[in-house]
């Protein structure tokens, strides 16, 4: 599946940082709600509110980047689908390149701050 320009890509500058730290989680393999909490929490000390959560969860399967899988006992988990990983990779591509150049242009600055 790819993503395709004016569909998936003008989404992706409206993810929110639960959203994507919640992808990245799912990165990882299936979890469920506790679970992503836990992740979430031990990734950089976010902690999720459940409603957050499962408000976060309903978007991203409503846009087809997860899925919920057959409950587990009381547990229901969910997985990054095809499309979420290529949103993701995506996303997270975009960050890296702004992130590198920020911290490039910031070398100069600090060398005179020194």
């Amino acid at each position: 599946m790819t993503i395709h320009e004016g569909t998936e890509l003008e989404k992706l500058g409206r993810l929110s940082r639960p959203a994507v730290l919640v992808l990245v989680s799912l990165a990882a393999g299936p979890k469920h709600g506790y679970g992503i909490m836990q992740d979430v929490r031990s990734l950089d000390g976010t902690q999720l509110e459940p409603g957050t959560l499962y408000a976060v969860l309903a978007r991203l399967e409503s846009r087809g980047w997860i899925e919920a899988l057959p409950v587990d006992g009381r547990r229901r988990p969910y997985a990054l689908t095809v499309l979420g990983n290529a949103v993701l990779r995506r996303y997270l591509t975009g960050l890296k390149h702004v992130a590198d150049t920020g911290l490039r242009r910031l070398q100069p600055l600090q060398r005179a701050l020194r």
